[in-house]
């Protein structure tokens, strides 16, 4: 018979979350209002310097390399 986890297990998506809202949180927010200021115009790539900013930081505090 299988116990259920508990809620204080870390998983992947509980360390993502918490990852992108304190250790990244100054590349999200640079992202969010890149986004904020072109969203009524976006178009490809207009935001990617910020995003890729953003998403190098989240897989270095993951620990894992895509």
């Amino acid at each position: 018979m299988q116990t259920a986890k508990t809620s204080t297990t870390v998983t992947p998506l509980r360390q993502l979350a918490l990852h992108s809202t304190t250790t990244c949180s100054s590349h999200a927010a640079a992202y969010g209002k890149c986004i904020l200021a072109v969203y009524a115009d976006v178009r490809k790539d207009s935001c990617k310097q910020e995003f890729e900013k953003f998403g190098q930081c989240l897989r270095e505090a993951m620990k894992r390399k895509w």
